[in-house]
């Protein structure tokens, strides 16, 4: 199964994350099938590619509850809201 999910980068007290699509067997820092986007939480900053995350969901992954909530916020179900039926607004 393939999630969306965040993977830690930066150093210590600064942490930065990618949004990555990354199979549930691997590790938090493991290879991962794709780069979808970015949060920074200190700067309360993030950058999403929609197109991957589209294909991602379309595909069956499924994102966890905080990348779920970053995508809510840039509001990215709108359009995909029919066809996930485990997520609501």
């Amino acid at each position: 199964m393939v999630k969306l999910r965040l993977k830690r980068y930066g150093r210590k007290q600064r942490a930065v994350y990618r949004i990555v699509a990354i199979d549930v067997r691997s590790r938090r820092e493991g290879r991962d099938l794709g780069k979808v986007g970015f949060y920074d939480p200190i700067k309360n900053q993030t950058h999403l590619n929609v197109p991957a995350i589209l294909y991602f969901l379309e595909k069956g992954a499924q994102p966890t509850e905080t990348v779920q909530d970053i995508l809510k916020k840039a509001e990215v179900f709108k359009e995909f809201r029919p066809k996930l039926k485990g997520i609501s607004n």
